[in-house]
């Protein structure tokens, strides 16, 4: 199976205050990365599913990545 790259977009509440995030991931299925995205910010900002909103998830292309850790992982850019 082919992995592909991933952009994920949405907000999440916390305290009553909105803020937004952006995530780059590899995965096989957009199932895959909703899930993940989920599970990632409800552990390490201590939320609710209901309390996250995503509000797009589009398939990217390696070139287009723009977090360093996940280029060189790509073999996009190389490490020195």
């Amino acid at each position: 199976m082919d992995t592909k790259v991933w952009l994920v977009t949405g907000v999440y509440k916390k305290n009553r205050r909105l803020f937004s995030f952006h995530k780059e991931l590899i995965a096989l299925k957009e199932s895959h990365v909703r899930e993940r995205i989920l599970s990632d910010l409800g552990s390490r900002h201590n939320l609710k599913r209901r309390d996250i909103q995503i509000s797009e998830i589009k398939e990217i292309r390696p070139n287009e990545v723009v977090s360093l850790d996940l280029r060189r992982r790509l073999g996009v850019e190389s490490g020195q």
